[in-house]
């Protein structure tokens, strides 16, 4: 007797989820099983947001800590701006700020020319931070700093955060 749970096609092959690719500045949300990814992370951070109650989950690859100066505009580019963005678009599919749960990547120091000694990664890493706990999500995994870059793959169907670098074994969060 063959059964069918919709993993595999009629021909008995397994079916991959879907890939659904987040540029820099960019979102994506998914209520399925769809694998979300994200690359080119240096000082950019990727945040993943996972509520378990509903399987939705979520990622965001922002540039830039906050919009302050910036009127309009692409509101995933900016830390404090992309965070709201991608808690607001959970929220439209059913999920709840008070149930999920963030997992971050990326705020390395690849070129850092800044003058103050606060680099544009460690400025993203702490408005990231900020802009969560305004939302009272918790950081349930990171990885964070550092001078290598990373990409990331957000696995929907369980909320695992796979970090590769070129540097160390990818890690799973």
């Amino acid at each position: 007797m063959k059964v069918y749970d919709g993993s595999q096609t009629e021909s008995g092959q397994e079916t991959k989820p879907e890939r659904l690719k987040v540029g820099i500045a960019e979102y994506e949300v998914t209520t399925d099983s769809a694998v979300l990814t994200t690359s080119g992370l240096g000082s950019c951070i990727g945040i993943a947001l996972y509520d378990e109650p509903t399987g939705a989950a979520g990622l965001v690859h922002i540039m830039l800590p906050t919009a302050e100066d910036v009127e309009g505009g692409n509101r995933a580019k900016f830390a404090d701006t992309g965070v709201t963005e991608l808690v607001e678009a959970l929220e439209a599919v059913g999920a709840s700020a008070s149930t999920m749960q963030a997992k971050i990547a990326g705020g390395s120091d690849m070129l850092d020319f800044s003058e103050n000694g606060s680099s544009i990664g460690s400025r993203n890493l702490d408005q990231v931070r900020e802009t969560l706990s305004e939302f009272d999500i918790p950081i349930a995994g990171e990885d964070v700093g550092g001078d290598h870059g990373r990409s990331l793959r957000l696995e929907a169907d369980s909320g695992d955060l796979v970090v590769k670098s070129a540097n160390t074994e990818s890690v799973v969060l």
